[in-house]
């Protein structure tokens, strides 16, 4: 018993010691409960809707007004054609849309039935069955109001107004939840596996002191960091190909745009993440830090990144933070590509951030590399 104490006291004064294990200790754990408790929602919220109205009835526009008074959605623009509507789901900038047809408010007054076709983005399975049962609602309690104020009266009886929408699932027809998550997946195991290696490498060498011998060599810093970089960039490549090879073959995710894109971006991606893996191993001073900082940086990218939880129901300043974080842009990008077919005009946009990212770290990383410790 007395040996155990001994043990425990050691492992505690070790602990102590180590100044700069402390606040990785301590200040990590408080700054991802604050910020990852606000952030991370299921709550589904913001959903951009577009109206398509082809009636310009006053129905259609009460109804249009319960859309505009709901919390949870954001009635973004009135297009002209479904055409437009079509153009803007694809490339991103709106969820849902609703579409009245020609004769709407007639229709409903003659028949007392008339179906609104109603088209969502369903690559999140989860968010678009959410989204269509907040849709319901919304028509429901609009019919439900309808009837209230005025009856339609057939002969001797009242009967009921109904408005039902007809929902169609995009981009994924059976919202199956596998199709959503494993692009998704895939690109955490990519981060994570290059990021914790890189990470780890250069303050594995100060610890068993070979890195002494290197420094003593006439190698200049960016070739040094060039050589640490290259051999974990094939193996990010690998597990990718490895990666896609699974979504495909056992999990049946469609892969619709090119491939091509998907090895482009993320040939790019893995200089940023192992950049921001050798400057994190440049700072650290054993591997154990070096591992508690990668993590940290992991954990808050992996829960601000839209993968399990969606970015616009996060609160505003979650959001802005978002744009700071590279894995948001991976996912986004493998899952427009595999399963929406967006090609590189759609994608543009993450590149040059990810371009310009990459080279900001390396540069960091770069320089923090020192000769002489």
């Amino acid at each position: 018993m007395r040996l155990l104490l001994y043990i425990i006291q050691k492992e505690f004064k070790q602990i102590f010691r180590n100044k700069g294990m402390l606040p990785l200790l301590i200040v990590m754990p408080v700054m991802q409960l604050l910020i990852l408790s606000n952030a991370a929602s299921f709550d589904i919220k913001n959903i951009k809707i577009a109206i398509v109205d082809h009636d310009h009835s006053k129905m259609s526009r009460e109804l249009q007004s319960k859309f505009s008074a709901s919390p949870y959605f954001n009635v973004t623009s009135e297009m002209q054609t479904a055409k437009q509507a079509d153009i803007a789901m694809q490339e991103g900038t709106i969820d849902v849309i609703l579409e009245f047809p020609y004769q709407f408010e007639q229709n409903l007054m003659k028949d007392n039935l008339v179906h609104i076709p109603v088209r969502i983005n369903a690559i999140d399975g989860a968010t678009a069955g959410v989204e269509n049962v907040y849709i319901t609602e919304v028509i429901r309690s609009f019919s439900q109001n309808i009837l209230m104020s005025t009856f339609h009266q057939s002969g001797n009886q009242y009967t009921l107004l109904s408005v039902e929408p007809i929902p169609s699932f995009w981009y994924n027809k059976t919202l199956n939840y596998k199709t959503y998550m494993v692009p998704g997946i895939l690109v955490l195991l990519v981060t994570m596996l290059t990021l914790f290696l890189s990470a780890m490498n250069i303050v594995r060498e100060k610890e068993i002191g070979t890195l002494e011998q290197i420094n003593v060599t006439p190698i200049k810093k960016y070739q040094f960091i060039i050589g640490k970089l290259f051999p974990f960039w094939v193996i990010g490549l690998v597990v990718l190909t490895i990666g896609l090879l699974i979504a495909k073959l056992v999990f049946n995710v469609p892969i619709v745009g090119n491939i091509a894109l998907v090895y482009l971006f993320t040939a790019l991606y893995l200089f940023l993440v192992l950049g921001l893996g050798l400057f994190i191993s440049n700072n650290a001073q054993t591997q154990q830090q070096a591992m508690f900082v990668a993590w940290f940086f992991m954990v808050i990218f992996i829960l601000m990144s839209g993968l399990f939880t969606p970015i616009d129901s996060m609160p505003v300043w979650a959001q802005k933070l978002t744009l700071l974080n590279p894995i948001r842009y991976f996912v986004e990008m493998i899952r427009m590509v595999m399963l929406k077919g967006a090609g590189l005009k759609e994608i543009q946009l993450h590149l040059v951030v990810i371009v310009s990212y990459a080279f900001v770290v390396n540069v960091l990383s770069v320089l923090s590399y020192k000769k002489v410790n």
